[in-house]
């Protein structure tokens, strides 16, 4: 099996703190998806249509910053170019469709749980592959998060599972656990936009070939979304999907996966669903319950007990930016 990223533990040190941040800001930015999604779903939008246009528009966002990012460095591009087509493939066109794939056959909450086991799908990965067995307070800290996810999920109420969904919802994991270990792989000297405008450039023209040959179906509407209380057009609500969800979010945790490294980086990711229920409450109304408050302090409680966790092994490897 090809080895990804050697994904080293970090010391403390200035790329620290600026990397937690870049980590939060992904998070957040991914959380914002759903929000945004829900009403253009609702109002006629496929799954598909959705997210290739989600994709494409942030591949144009950030092909410019790429580019830029390169400085003329384009030998770096042809033995990237597997990397490359891994993370368009697995984090970005196959996690994005799995996951709607998912939800097409079972509630959103139980798919999104399944999708993020990924962070202990890390965790097994590097120590399958590299060697580096997580200490006690990992493991702990791994499992405070998961208890925090099943209670921001609101998941005891009792929850419906299918084969064919949690299948699907299974593939996305993988897709999920791809993006957190090939964001952390600096081995091909490519800067994290770079990274992240072929990943979501590839990832684009692969949901495109998914649309054109009618495995993924693509339908749009001009009926304005709700946000809030405020009418909007379809065609905002894409743009921010594309700019914020997509080039942000993408670009920022490619960067946060550099300074973290993949199995760090991916439990702090976990913030994303709290992320989601406030984006969510917010954006639609929906105001999370106490019980999904207590998940989110769990999940940064289990994110700190990772943080702490982590081995104190030097590195000499430089973080790109």
């Amino acid at each position: 099996m090809m080895t990804l990223t050697r994904d080293e533990a970090r010391v403390a040190r200035p790329g620290t703190g600026p990397g937690l941040l870049l980590a939060l800001v992904s998070a957040f930015a991914f959380g914002l998806s759903g929000a945004l999604a829900r009403p253009l779903l609702d109002s006629g939008w496929s799954a598909g249509g959705v997210v290739l246009l989600r994709i494409a528009v942030g591949a144009l966002a950030v092909l410019p910053l790429g580019v830029r990012a390169m400085r003329g460095r384009w030998h770096l591009l042809r033995p990237a170019l597997p990397t490359l087509v891994l993370y368009g493939g697995l984090a970005v066109a196959g996690a994005q469709f799995c996951y709607f794939s998912a939800v097409q056959t079972m509630e959103v909450g139980p798919a999104l749980l399944i999708e993020y086991t990924a962070p202990v799908a890390v965790v097994v990965w590097m120590w399958l592959v590299h060697g580096q067995r997580p200490g006690r307070v990992t493991v702990l800290g791994a499992a405070v998060a998961a208890l925090g996810l099943l209670l921001v999920l609101d998941l005891f109420s009792g929850a419906d599972f299918d084969l064919r969904g949690a299948a699907w919802a299974l593939a996305a994991m993988v897709g999920a656990a791809a993006y957190f270990v090939i964001s952390a792989d600096e081995r091909h000297g490519l800067p994290p936009m770079a990274l992240a405008a072929g990943g979501l450039l590839l990832g684009g023209l692969i949901l495109g070939l998914l649309g054109l040959l009618r495995l993924m179906p693509v339908e749009g509407s001009a009926t304005p979304v709700e946000y809030a209380g405020v009418e909007v057009a379809p065609w905002l609500a894409i743009l921010v999907l594309g700019l914020v969800t997509a080039a942000v979010a993408y670009g920022t945790g490619i960067a946060a996966g550099r300074r973290l490294g993949s199995r760090l980086a991916s439990f702090v990711a976990l913030s994303e669903v709290v992320a989601a229920v406030a984006w969510a409450w917010l954006l639609l109304g929906q105001l999370p319950g106490v019980v999904q408050l207590l998940g989110g302090v769990l999940i940064v409680l289990g994110v700190v007990g990772v943080r702490l966790g982590e081995p104190a092994v030097a590195t000499e490897e430089p973080v790109l930016g």
